[in-house]
């Protein structure tokens, strides 16, 4: 009896293994057939819209006039007379320092002497020259009355054409030696430095009684600086591949960093030829062009010059009403250079637009066919198609719970968002995430269903 109770036990776990497999078997079939199988990708999704993009290249730098001259002397010797101090303002031909002359007017004594010397020996030999222009010509008559020889009436024409030679001479060396004198007395008045242009003292580099080198014997002693602190710009580098799309006269917003929360507006005034090149022949060597900005809002004045070089606000870069801001040279800032601006056209958050293989998408979608097929054999196409990359921009858009990819082609782009134009008209939900989704894994047809969390995300954002 327990011999037959054991037989049914094993025959009914035999039938439900067996219901077990036919019942893996049809979901299988099921899944094949159906195509529903399949889990589905959760995504996030966004809508491409129509909007106004700016596309900006931002960088960093520092503040500088854009007028500043290095003060050098010309000459050398101690400093007698310093009557400015940093920060001082002057104007064009203000004393700014005075170098001690004494060596200076020695020479120019020294060259006076010799200009004396030389105009009196210039009238010497402007005497022996009529000397010997009497005795020659005395000579010439008594050789045609027949009373001298050949030979004396030639020694009196050889003293008279050497009295000639030797006041010659002396005016040439009369002429030299005024030469020395006017350098002697141009050194002389280079003791004296004066502003070259109204501004003020930026840097002082020297103190009274400091002894300093003259740029005539090498490259001498900066002493100080004067610029025009109400006329600054700032200096940044700018990558090679950003700097392809900044031309002069763009518009910048300008944030110094001694101004937080206050943007300052700006215009590329100037674009280097030549590169900054940093860690040159090594892994990190980067290219930047240097590139300067004019800061157009009042600065470094008082509010009643201000009132006329107020600036209107602009749809890039809003006005201020703030105080007049005092900028000193070397300070920090960051710049945003705007450098196109186009309006009412179709954009897509950045991280939606990737890129794929079209050449590998067509391998694949003849795998898939064989495989539906229940074929193994590679088929003719599959020759016909290059093995290598055929890259192009495209994106993913939601359609009926499946990515649908569409090939685009792109614009400008700002901080966020990338202009499409053509492909996309606005209105479509496109994929923006999750990114390796996106980036590698996500393929035509791949059924995908909204993250749950998305548009809760994106509302708090």
């Amino acid at each position: 009896m327990a011999k037959k109770k054991k037989n049914a036990t094993k025959r009914l776990l035999i039938i439900i293994g067996v219901l077990v497999v036919l019942i893996m078997v049809a979901a299988f079939a099921a899944r094949a057939i159906l195509g529903g199988g399949e889990e589905a990708t959760e995504v996030e999704l966004e809508e491409a819209t129509v909007r106004t993009l700016t596309q900006v290249v931002t960088a960093s730098g520092r503040v500088q006039p854009e007028i500043e001259v290095i003060i050098s002397p010309d000459v050398s010797g101690e400093i007698v007379a310093l009557p400015v101090k940093e920060g001082d303002h002057v104007a064009q031909g203000t004393l700014l320092a005075r170098i001690k002359p004494d060596f200076y007017d020695a020479q120019v004594e020294q060259a006076q002497a010799s200009l004396l010397q030389s105009r009196a020996s210039t009238a010497q030999r402007r005497a022996d020259l009529l000397t010997a222009e009497l005795e020659f010509t005395r000579q010439k008559t008594l050789y045609e009355s027949g009373a001298i020889s050949e030979a004396d009436l030639q020694t009196a024409e050889n003293r008279f054409e050497t009295a000639k030679a030797g006041l010659e001479a002396s005016q040439y060396a009369a002429a030299a030696a005024s030469a020395r004198l006017r350098e002697a007395r141009e050194q002389l008045a280079k003791t004296s430095i004066f502003a070259p242009i109204d501004g003020t003292i930026s840097r002082l580099n020297v103190e009274l009684g400091e002894r300093v080198v003259g740029t005539t014997q090498m490259t001498g002693t900066e002493m100080m600086r004067v610029a025009k602190l109400d006329a600054m710009e700032i200096e940044v580098d700018i990558n090679e591949n950003d700097v392809v799309n900044i031309s002069l006269a763009d518009t910048a917003a300008i944030e110094i960093d001694a101004y937080p929360d206050r943007s300052f507006a700006g215009q590329v005034t100037e674009i280097a030829n030549s590169a900054r090149v940093a860690g040159a022949g090594t892994q990190e060597q980067v290219t930047n062009f240097p590139i300067k900005i004019r800061i157009l809002d009042p600065h470094n004045v008082d509010a009643a010059a201000a009132s006329g070089q107020m600036l209107q606000a602009s749809e890039e870069i809003p006005g201020t009403s703030l105080p007049i801001p005092n900028f000193r040279p070397g300070m920090s800032g960051t710049v945003d250079v705007y450098t196109e601006t186009v309006s009412d056209v179709v954009a897509v958050p950045i991280q939606a637009v990737t890129v794929r293989d079209f050449n590998a998408l067509k391998r694949e979608e003849m795998r898939r066919n064989r495989r539906s097929a229940r074929s193994d054999s590679t088929s003719a196409e599959d020759s016909e198609i290059p093995d290598e990359e055929d890259l192009r921009r495209v994106v993913f858009v939601m359609a009926d719970g499946v990515a649908q990819m569409i090939e685009v082609e792109t614009g400008i782009t700002d901080d966020t968002h990338i202009q499409i134009t053509s492909g996309l008209s606005g209105g479509e939900q496109v994929i923006i995430g999750p990114f390796r989704a996106v980036s590698r894994t996500l393929s035509p047809d791949d059924p995908v269903t909204e993250a749950n969390d998305n548009r809760f995300a994106r509302t708090t954002d």
